[in-house]
C-alpha cells in the first residue's frame, strides 16, 4: 500500500543574483480525488505548524503558529520584534505556498468592487493611498534570506537590499492600482522609506510596471515620528491640499489607522515583521 504524501517543492531563493522571482514556484498540488482515496494528505496538512499538530506545538511552545498568525493579522498581538523561532517554516511555507497570494487576492477583489462601486466627481482629486513595502513591492527575496522575520530586523541590511531595487510587484496590488486608474482615481504612494531612498525607490516601481502616480510621498531623513504619527499627517496633508482619500491600502495596521483614514481601508496579510 502506498505511503501517504504530500508533495510540495517550493523554491526557496539562494542570496544574490541566481535569487528567482518570488512567485515562480514549482508546486505539486494532490488531486482532489487522491485526498479522498486518503493517498495523498489535505492540503491544509502544509500550512501546519512545524512540529505536526496544533496541539503538540502548542505544548511545546506554547502559541501554535497558525493561532499565532491570526493574533497578528487581527491586531490582537502588538508591538512584536520577531517571528517566533519555531515558525519560520510556518511562516516561509505561508508566504510561498500560495496562501498569502490567495489571501492577498481575497483583499484586492473586495477592493476592486468597492472602487468600481464609487461614483466619482471626476475632477482629478480623488486618490487612493498604496504603501510601498509588502503592498505594492514584496520585499520576499530579502525575508526569504532573513528567517521569514524570526531574525531581528537589521536596518543596514535591509537598506543594501533596497538599493538594488530589484523588489517584485505584490500581482495583486498591481491589479488594484492598474484597475483605480483606469478608472480615473489618481495614486498615491506614502512609505516608510526615507526621502534619500527616492531615486531607487521611482526605479524600483516603474520597473515594476507602477507608473502615473500623483505623488511619491516618503518619511524625512531622521525623522522620529511613530508611522502611524507620520502616514496620518501625510493624509491630512492630502486632505487640506483637496484631495479626497477614496481607498487606502497596506500591509501593516499603521498603514490605515490615524485620522484621516481614507473612506475605506483595505488590509493586506503579513506576518514577518510589524511597524507601530
Amino acid at each position: 500500500m502506498a505511503t501517504p504524501k504530500l508533495f510540495l517543492l517550493v523554491a526557496l531563493m539562494a542570496a544574490g543574483s541566481s535569487f528567482c522571482s518570488a512567485w515562480e514556484l514549482n508546486i505539486r498540488m494532490p488531486t482532489a480525488r487522491a485526498v479522498e482515496e486518503g493517498v495523498a494528505a489535505p492540503l491544509i496538512h502544509a500550512l501546519r505548524p512545524m512540529l505536526g499538530s496544533a496541539g503538540q506545538l502548542g505544548r511545546r511552545a506554547g502559541v501554535p503558529c497558525d493561532s499565532w498568525r491570526l493574533a497578528v493579522e487581527t491586531y490582537n498581538v502588538r508591538e512584536w520584534k520577531t517571528v517566533p523561532a519555531w515558525c519560520e517554516g510556518y511562516i516561509g511555507n505561508y508566504m510561498l505556498g500560495g496562501h498569502y497570494r490567495n489571501d492577498s487576492r481575497v483583499v484586492v477583489d473586495e477592493a476592486i468592487a468597492y472602487a468600481k462601486s464609487l461614483k466619482l466627481a471626476g475632477n482629478g482629486k480623488e486618490v487612493w493611498v498604496f504603501d510601498i513595502d509588502e503592498t505594492s513591492l514584496s520585499n520576499l527575496p530579502y525575508q526569504a534570506n532573513h528567517g521569514f522575520g524570526t531574525q531581528p530586523y537589521n536596518a543596514t541590511m535591509f537598506n543594501e537590499y533596497v538599493k538594488q531595487g530589484t523588489a517584485p510587484a505584490l500581482p495583486e496590488t498591481l491589479r488594484l492600482y492598474k484597475k483605480v486608474v483606469s478608472l480615473g482615481i489618481r495614486p498615491v504612494f506614502l512609505t516608510g522609506r526615507t526621502e534619500n531612498q527616492r531615486a531607487i525607490t521611482v526605479i524600483n516601481l516603474r520597473r515594476q510596471g507602477y507608473s502615473g502616480w500623483e505623488k511619491l510621498l516618503l518619511k524625512p531623513v531622521g525623522a522620529k515620528l511613530t508611522a502611524i504619527a507620520f502616514k496620518s499627517g501625510e493624509r491630512q496633508k492630502l486632505v487640506d491640499a483637496g484631495y479626497v482619500i477614496v481607498g487606502n491600502i497596506g500591509d501593516q495596521w499603521s498603514d490605515i489607522l490615524g485620522a484621516p483614514e481614507g473612506a475605506r481601508t483595505f488590509k493586506l496579510p503579513d506576518p514577518m515583521y510589524y511597524i507601530g
